[in-house]
């Protein structure tokens, strides 16, 4: 058997980076008297995060496309990645329950394309609508050669930036009521969103030429495939809060797949979870999976596979959460429940199913 390509991003590493990062910028909360400025933090330590200014619930997240642009400088379509910038930011800040009301964002490109930025646009307009968030400012910098991609047109990086607000009368989502004997809930992702694409690109290359993007897979292209949008679960988390579902814990899956991302969830109270009945990977993961000779436990930490989100509620309104999901046209279903052991068993469903365990750190 061939080795498995690796991606060139390491993990682990990237987390001991972050904490290291927020640990010098929490440093700067002293830099401003308690409540003009100085937050008392409501959620510590996930990817956004839940503030309080004066009794208001203020909760702030940046993040970027990665390079899935990539993706959109090869097929030169260029109107559906808003969804992706609204998703990473967004879906981070729907983990704590907070409700994104506005966004900015940053645009560095080698060279202006009118035509191009315009689609980008329209296709951030199309996204912020669907998640009911409003773009109130952004940054368009050229920077020359510091910008590079694929092909002759306009190269770009996209990054934004996301405020958002608590629904009256809630609290922020931080996983403390969590117990054992809740049930978890998986909503279906539609594609590989925005994460692990630098493997994805590696192993499209490496089986198919530097053109992969053009070759054909099912009725399409390997290159429109694995550019499917972002599906956004922010207008579904609002919808169930609003409506008075507890949701104990939400877990929004990005880079560092089930595992990693449910335990920034469940390391509150150290409890873990089994998850029994996951969403299957869709085929485009599993044929890339295949391709790639990527194993099951490498498949699962850097991919979602096909689980865009994970939402702990009580047994009792599993049922109903699920029906309510559904007429909002997102697929949901019970796919576990919460553990004492502070470890997280996934059962997975891919090429090779497997008993993955991930303990919960504390």
């Amino acid at each position: 058997m061939s080795r498995i390509p690796q991606s060139g991003v390491d993990i682990d590493l990237g987390n001991q980076c972050s904490r290291t990062a927020y640990a010098w910028a929490k440093k700067t909360f002293l830099n401003r008297p308690a409540g003009e400025g100085n937050p008392e933090l409501d959620v510590d330590g996930s990817f956004s995060n839940v503030m309080d200014f004066r009794g208001v619930k203020v909760g702030m997240s940046s993040d970027g496309i990665g390079t899935k642009i990539e993706l959109a400088e090869r097929t030169r379509i260029y109107d559906t990645i808003g969804y992706d910038l609204i998703a990473m930011t967004a879906d981070d800040l729907a983990a704590n329950g907070m409700e994104t009301v506005n966004m900015t964002n940053i645009l560095d490109v080698d060279h202006l394309d009118h035509e191009i930025i315009n689609e980008l646009m329209k296709g951030l307009h199309e996204a912020a609508n669907f998640a009911k968030v409003i773009i109130t400012g952004g940054e368009i910098a050229e920077l020359g050669d510091r910008i590079c991609g694929y092909g002759d047109k306009m190269h770009f990086n996209w990054c934004a930036a996301g405020v958002s607000m608590l629904p009256e009368g809630l609290k922020p989502v931080d996983g403390a009521d969590i117990k054992p004997g809740d049930i978890v809930i998986a909503l279906r992702s539609r594609g590989f969103r925005s994460n692990g694409y630098s493997l994805l690109r590696r192993i499209m290359k490496d089986n198919f030429g530097d053109k992969w993007h053009d070759q054909p897979y099912c009725d399409s292209t390997w290159g429109e495939a694995l550019l499917t949008p972002s599906l956004i679960y922010t207008p579904l988390i609002s919808a169930l809060r609003k409506a008075g579902h507890e949701l104990k814990g939400i877990s929004h899956i990005t880079g560092g797949g089930l595992g990693d991302n449910f335990g920034r969830v469940l390391k509150v109270n150290g409890f873990g979870a089994e998850l029994n009945d996951i969403y299957e990977p869709l085929p485009v993961m599993k044929a890339i999976q295949e391709i790639g000779k990527v194993s099951e436990e490498q498949a699962y930490r850097l991919w979602n596979q096909g689980n865009g989100m994970l939402l702990v509620v009580p047994a009792e309104i599993a049922d109903i959460v699920i029906k309510d999901a559904l007429q909002l046209k997102y697929e949901a279903k019970v796919c576990g429940k919460i553990t004492e052991q502070a470890e997280i068993i996934i059962h997975t469903k891919g090429l090779d199913p497997q008993r993955l365990i991930y303990k919960v750190e504390s």
